[in-house]
């Protein structure tokens, strides 16, 4: 049970993470926001080490390529997601993630070498055409592909965080999975985000810094998750992040989902249970 409440906590602080990035998201630049998270992030990991130190394990790593790969595998998905959350609801922008597991089949199978079953490929096109069924009523409505685009990106980019984690479950603690996301990303975004700052509100402060509180206890959640439950058993808790989506839209920007967004997040989850169900009876 220790593992499945931590699974769930930690999908309603990245819920929590989205819906807060998508309200900044129409006053500030991406850079910034995540910037400043990544910089909070830092801050506390430091602030929690000097009070006990030794908190969360070694900062040091045998594999900082791979290290330095999930940094910008996990920039690619921030990005991704906030440009996609300028235009179109959470709910959407989830289905398209939830292809996340997908694409890391086809990234375990080409990367990894590993030999994956006939029944999971299958069920991976039916998770897609599932997308489809959610996206064509917004296109047809004139909506931007650009927006389903950059949250493609994000999934995409989120599932090579999820691949290079395999390369990487050997290294037990949560500080170095911290220190080796926050700091080259953050470096990497200082240039960008000083030739586009605008200065925050003060009370939009609180919400930018808001952010590195909740990604920095996401991350801490889901880490100790696998810790205690496999990655079966938690797998199928993923799916109540549509719900949080779903509550987020209608309470926050009064969107509620329509029947072909319930019925394309209906064909994902089918999809998705059956080829982790597939995967398992071939391992």
């Amino acid at each position: 049970m220790r593992g499945s409440v931590l699974m769930l906590a930690a999908l309603g602080l990245f819920a929590a993470l989205d819906a807060n990035s998508k309200l900044l998201s129409g006053s500030y630049p991406v850079a910034q926001v995540v910037l400043i998270w990544h910089v909070v992030m830092l801050a506390l990991l430091a602030a929690a080490r000097l009070a006990r130190p030794g908190l969360g394990s070694e900062l040091g790593t045998r594999h900082p390529g791979l290290h330095l790969l999930r940094a910008a595998a996990m920039l690619g998905s921030a990005f991704g997601f906030f440009q996609a959350l300028r235009e179109i609801p959470l709910v959407e922008a989830y289905l398209v993630y939830f292809t996340a597991p997908f694409i890391t089949l086809a990234l375990a199978a080409t990367v990894l070498g590993e030999r994956m079953p006939r029944a999971a490929w299958l069920w991976s096109g039916v998770g897609f055409l599932g997308v489809l069924v959610a996206m064509a009523p917004g296109l047809r409505a004139g909506g931007s592909l650009l927006a389903y685009g950059y949250s493609l990106l994000g999934a995409v980019s989120y599932a090579l965080v999820l691949t290079i984690n395999r390369g990487l479950r050997n290294e037990p603690g949560v500080a170095r999975l911290i220190l080796w996301s926050a700091l080259p990303g953050g470096l990497v975004l200082l240039p960008f985000t000083l030739g586009h700052w605008v200065p925050p509100a003060p009370a939009d402060w609180f919400s930018l810094a808001l952010n590195g509180v909740i990604a920095g206890a996401g991350t801490i959640c889901l880490a100790l998750a696998f810790r205690h439950a496999s990655a079966a058993q938690l797998a199928p808790l993923e799916f109540s992040a549509l719900l949080w989506a779903v509550l987020a839209d209608a309470t926050l920007w009064g969107v509620l989902p329509s029947l072909a967004t319930l019925a394309g997040a209906a064909i994902v989850v089918l999809a998705c249970v059956m080829s982790q169900r597939a995967q398992r009876a071939a391992g």
